[in-house]
C-alpha cells in the first residue's frame, strides 16, 4: 500500500465518489437506505477533511507557496462541507429537505475534489516529490485511527469553529 499522501487523498475521493453514486441511486428509495449511505458519507468527509486540514494542507501551505491561496480555497470549501454535514447529522432522513441538502454537499464536495486533484495536487507533487509526500502520507495513516469519525465529535467541532474564528 502506498504512503504518498496525494494517493492517498484519491483514495479517499474515490470512495467518496462510490458513496455519493450511491446516495443518488437510492435517492427515491426508503429513507431509511438514504440515511444509512448518508451516514457512511459523513463519516468518510469527517475522516477525510480532518487529515487533509491537520496534515496536508498545512504543510502544502508551508512548503508549497504557489499553491497557498488554493489551500486557503479549501479550508473554506471543507467549512462550508462541514455545516452541511453537521446539518445532515441532526436531519431525518425522511425530513423534506434531506435529500436537497445531501445533494448540496455533493455538488460542493465534487468541486472541492476537481480542484484538488486538477488544479493543485499536481503542483504538490511536482515541488515536493515523492519522498516528501511519503512522508506526509504516513503522517496521515497515523492520523487516521484518531481521527474524529461524526461532525459532532469534540475533533470534528474544534475544526469547524476554527474556520469561524481564524
Amino acid at each position: 500500500m502506498s504512503t504518498d499522501a496525494i494517493v492517498l487523498l484519491k483514495e479517499d475521493h474515490k470512495e467518496i465518489r462510490r458513496l455519493f453514486k450511491a446516495f443518488q441511486e437510492a435517492e427515491e428509495g426508503p429513507a431509511s437506505k438514504r440515511g444509512k449511505i448518508v451516514g457512511q458519507i459523513l463519516e468518510a468527509l469527517t475522516v477525510h477533511t480532518y487529515l487533509e486540514n491537520e496534515v496536508m494542507y498545512p504543510e502544502v501551505r508551508k512548503l508549497v507557496p504557489d499553491v497557498e491561496d488554493d489551500v486557503l480555497e479549501s479550508y473554506e470549501e471543507h467549512h462550508v462541507a462541514d455545516v452541511l454535514c453537521f446539518e445532515l447529522f441532526t436531519m431525518d432522513a425522511g425530513d423534506e429537505r434531506f435529500n436537497a441538502k445531501t445533494t448540496v454537499l455533493i455538488e460542493n464536495v465534487l468541486h472541492h475534489i476537481e480542484e484538488e486533484e486538477q488544479e493543485w495536487f499536481p503542483k504538490v507533487r511536482e515541488a515536493l516529490g515523492r519522498n516528501r509526500l511519503q512522508e506526509i502520507g504516513q503522517r496521515m495513516l497515523d492520523l487516521r485511527p484518531k481521527a474524529p469519525k461524526t461532525p459532532t465529535a469534540p475533533k470534528a467541532l474544534k475544526k469547524s469553529l476554527d474556520a469561524v474564528v481564524a
